[in-house]
């Protein structure tokens, strides 16, 4: 590593290239701009009755509906959260307890490919013994099979808890065939049945793929404000009306009494903003990400021993996922920062873990493929004009690197 550092001097810096934006987005400076004056002068809580109060009610009212227009549901049916990360939790959590009350065996369905705040709620809950849960399979791709997940639905399945796109290596899940087969189910089990229930951790998926929430045939829907040009901390969770969960938390009136606390007027503001200009700009901004990914796509295929993981057909525009054999990826990861671009391993929220992914294990790929996988995720913000030092600094890199490897 000494020797590749001393080598990385000889190499004018150039400019910084942000090639994480499933991590986290920069806030859009029109959503900023909506969000300033409830960071300054209007500061009442949207609890209060009098003036300052209101106004802060109204914007978050504003806000709910601009939401509820993009997913095609009622205002009643938007819960503000902190993150999607709470909103997933609502979901999940607040169907086992609402069972648990009743004294019901639950059993859930989901992938072994989940975001760590799907995956890790369904591993605690089995830990201790409180639910039953299946992982339904996915192909080399990612992409869940349908077959298999059908055959794992019992009488007592409860919920069926499936993400739209990965956040790993961005593969699209076919979501309305799988709120097809739930609602089978539910008409199948009839009114005296056990409820069925259906959760998507929409988090990747509300830049670039359709949220219309009857057509993918979801009761509940999570998301979060960071990843769609918003600020952090704050997201939402769609609850289809007539559902009953249980909260996670109590202690005030908020929310319909499913999410108590102030709420963060400022964030949800910004929220609201940032799904108008998704709306507004959509076809737009995918176009656009479709040219980059194109054009590093045939850039990265001139590099020898790669492999894409993931097929670009079922893959959200601007997501890419590569290995590279015999150059590690976090080191690549850490000497890209060094020249001032950032990528990213896979989630950054388990970035930590020295482990190979749970993903790209989940679809059958070596270890020693998975060690060497990058995640190149692309924003409104990119533009093709970085394609090319990107990949200067790419060859170089992995050169190094394996020049290095044992």
């Amino acid at each position: 590593m000494r020797n590749l550092c001393v080598c990385l001097h000889t190499y004018v810096y150039m400019k910084k290239i942000y090639f994480d934006n499933s991590a986290t987005t920069k806030i859009d400076p029109r959503v900023f701009k909506a969000m300033t004056p409830y960071l300054k002068d209007e500061y009442g809580n949207p609890g209060s009755i009098h003036s300052f109060g209101q106004t802060a009610l109204a914007a978050v009212d504003e806000a709910r509906e601009k939401i509820a227009k993009f997913f095609s549901c009622s205002n009643q049916e938007i819960i503000f959260t902190g993150c999607a990360t709470e909103s997933n939790n609502l979901a999940i959590l607040g169907t086992v307890n609402y069972f648990l009350e009743q004294n019901k065996k639950v059993h859930i369905i989901t992938l072994a490919i989940e975001h760590p705040s799907v995956l890790e709620v369904f591993k605690a809950l089995k830990k201790k013994g409180q639910v039953e849960v299946d992982f339904a399979p996915v192909d080399a791709n990612g992409i869940v099979k349908l077959e298999p997940l059908k055959n794992l639905i019992k009488e007592n399945t409860v919920l069926v808890s499936i993400m739209y796109a990965n956040n790993e290596v961005g593969s699209i899940q076919p979501i309305e065939q799988i709120g097809e087969i739930v609602k089978k189910e539910r008409v199948k089990r009839g009114e005296k049945g056990l409820a069925i229930r259906f959760h998507v951790d929409a988090v990747q998926a509300i830049n670039c793929l359709d949220c219309n929430v009857d057509k993918l045939g979801a009761d509940f829907l999570g998301f979060s404000g960071h990843k769609i040009y918003a600020p952090k901390g704050v997201g939402a969770l769609y609850i289809r009306r007539g559902i009953k969960i249980e909260p996670l938390c109590y202690g005030g009136h908020y929310e319909y009494n499913l999410r108590p606390g102030t709420l963060n007027v400022a964030a949800i503001v910004g929220l609201g903003k940032a799904i108008e200009l998704i709306g507004e700009e959509k076809e737009a901004d995918i176009e656009k990400l479709k040219k980059i990914k194109n054009k590093l796509i045939a850039e990265i295929s001139k590099i020898d021993n790669i492999r894409f993981n993931g097929n670009a057909d079922q893959q959200l525009p601007s997501l890419i996922n590569v290995s590279f054999y015999k150059a590690e990826g976090e080191s690549i990861l850490m000497t890209l920062d060094m020249l001032g671009i950032a990528i990213s391993t896979g989630s950054a929220c388990s970035s930590g873990s020295l482990e190979p992914s749970h993903v790209l294990t989940a679809m059958g790929i070596k270890p020693e493929w998975s060690h060497g996988s990058i995640r190149i995720s692309l924003g409104r913000f990119n533009s093709e004009d970085e394609v090319e030092y990107f990949i200067s600094k790419l060859k170089f890199v992995v050169s190094k690197l394996r020049a290095m490897a044992p």
